[in-house]
């Protein structure tokens, strides 16, 4: 593929999602100051010093950012790999098996999908140790849900062509089925599910972190550092405005990218067909 046929909006989401995840990985050596270093005043301007000023102790905003990015994307990247794991694979296997797992998957569901998910991971959390595995897999399991709901859509569908028929009569099994038959089918709306499911995994853990419940001091997420220096903005201090812009920043870079690759991805099915 040439580069002069990437399309600008996708350049634009490559360039800020690759600058994203460049300082979440070299974090350590990319930030100026350390994580929880204390530099300078509470809230200084930005200055030469500090290019986005200090936060609500006096620590390096920029470095905070940087660590925070790194925080953020790590337990959102994670979420979503096993949100897509779990839900993938079960929505492929309900439209595979059906009868009575087909039912029980789907009204079980039906059923956590029917109670509001931040309510819900403000429940869950508030009785269990607030730590990184328990959000990767509190955000995992509940947003599996939606990604559950769309496999078993596409699933059906394909589990009714004929390469799939032709497939059960040569005796292959559902594994087969589900991994070499459906899945390769079904990944053009995966793929663009999967930056919506990461997004809502950024936005779900920075509003868990915001109300107390998320990452913990002295580690901070972008939410986190939102609650942190919120009292500022009463003064005119945009310290947390600037993690709320990274925020929007990073959710709008990999919505550009997912759809240009679903774009992409649907038209060279297209082209095949």
């Amino acid at each position: 593929m040439a580069l002069r046929q990437i399309p600008f909006t996708a350049w634009v989401g490559l360039i800020l999602t690759a600058a994203f995840a460049f300082c979440a990985i070299f974090a350590p050596w990319v930030a100026p100051h350390g994580n929880g270093e204390i530099v300078g005043d509470v809230w200084e301007p930005m200055s030469a010093a500090h290019w986005l000023g200090t936060d609500n102790l006096g620590r390096d905003l920029i470095s905070r950012m940087i660590y925070g990015a790194r925080i953020t994307m790590e337990i959102a990247v994670a979420a979503t790999a096993l949100s897509f794991s779990l839900g993938s694979i079960l929505g492929f296997s309900a439209a595979v098996f059906g009868g009575w797992f087909d039912t029980l998957m789907s009204r079980f569901v039906d059923l956590l999908m029917s109670i509001p998910t931040l309510i819900f991971g403000l429940v869950v959390l508030s009785v269990l140790p607030t730590n990184t595995l328990t959000l990767i897999l509190v955000m995992g399991i509940l947003d599996s849900t939606r990604v559950y709901r769309l496999s078993r859509a596409v699933a059906v569908d394909i589990n009714v062509m004929d390469y799939v028929e032709a497939a059960k009569l040569r005796g292959e099994g559902s594994s087969w089925i589900i991994f070499r038959e459906i899945l390769p089918n079904a990944l053009s709306p995966l793929i663009a599910e999967l930056g919506v499911r990461f997004i809502f995994a950024v936005l779900f853990l920075s509003a868990l972190s915001f109300l107390g419940l998320g990452v913990q001091p002295p580690d901070s997420d972008w939410g986190g550092m939102v609650k942190e220096n919120k009292d500022g903005i009463v003064f005119g201090i945009p310290a947390a405005l600037i993690p709320a812009a990274a925020i929007a920043v990073l959710a709008i870079s990999v919505n550009l990218v997912a759809d240009w690759v679903l774009n992409r991805t649907t038209s060279l099915k297209g082209g095949r067909g």
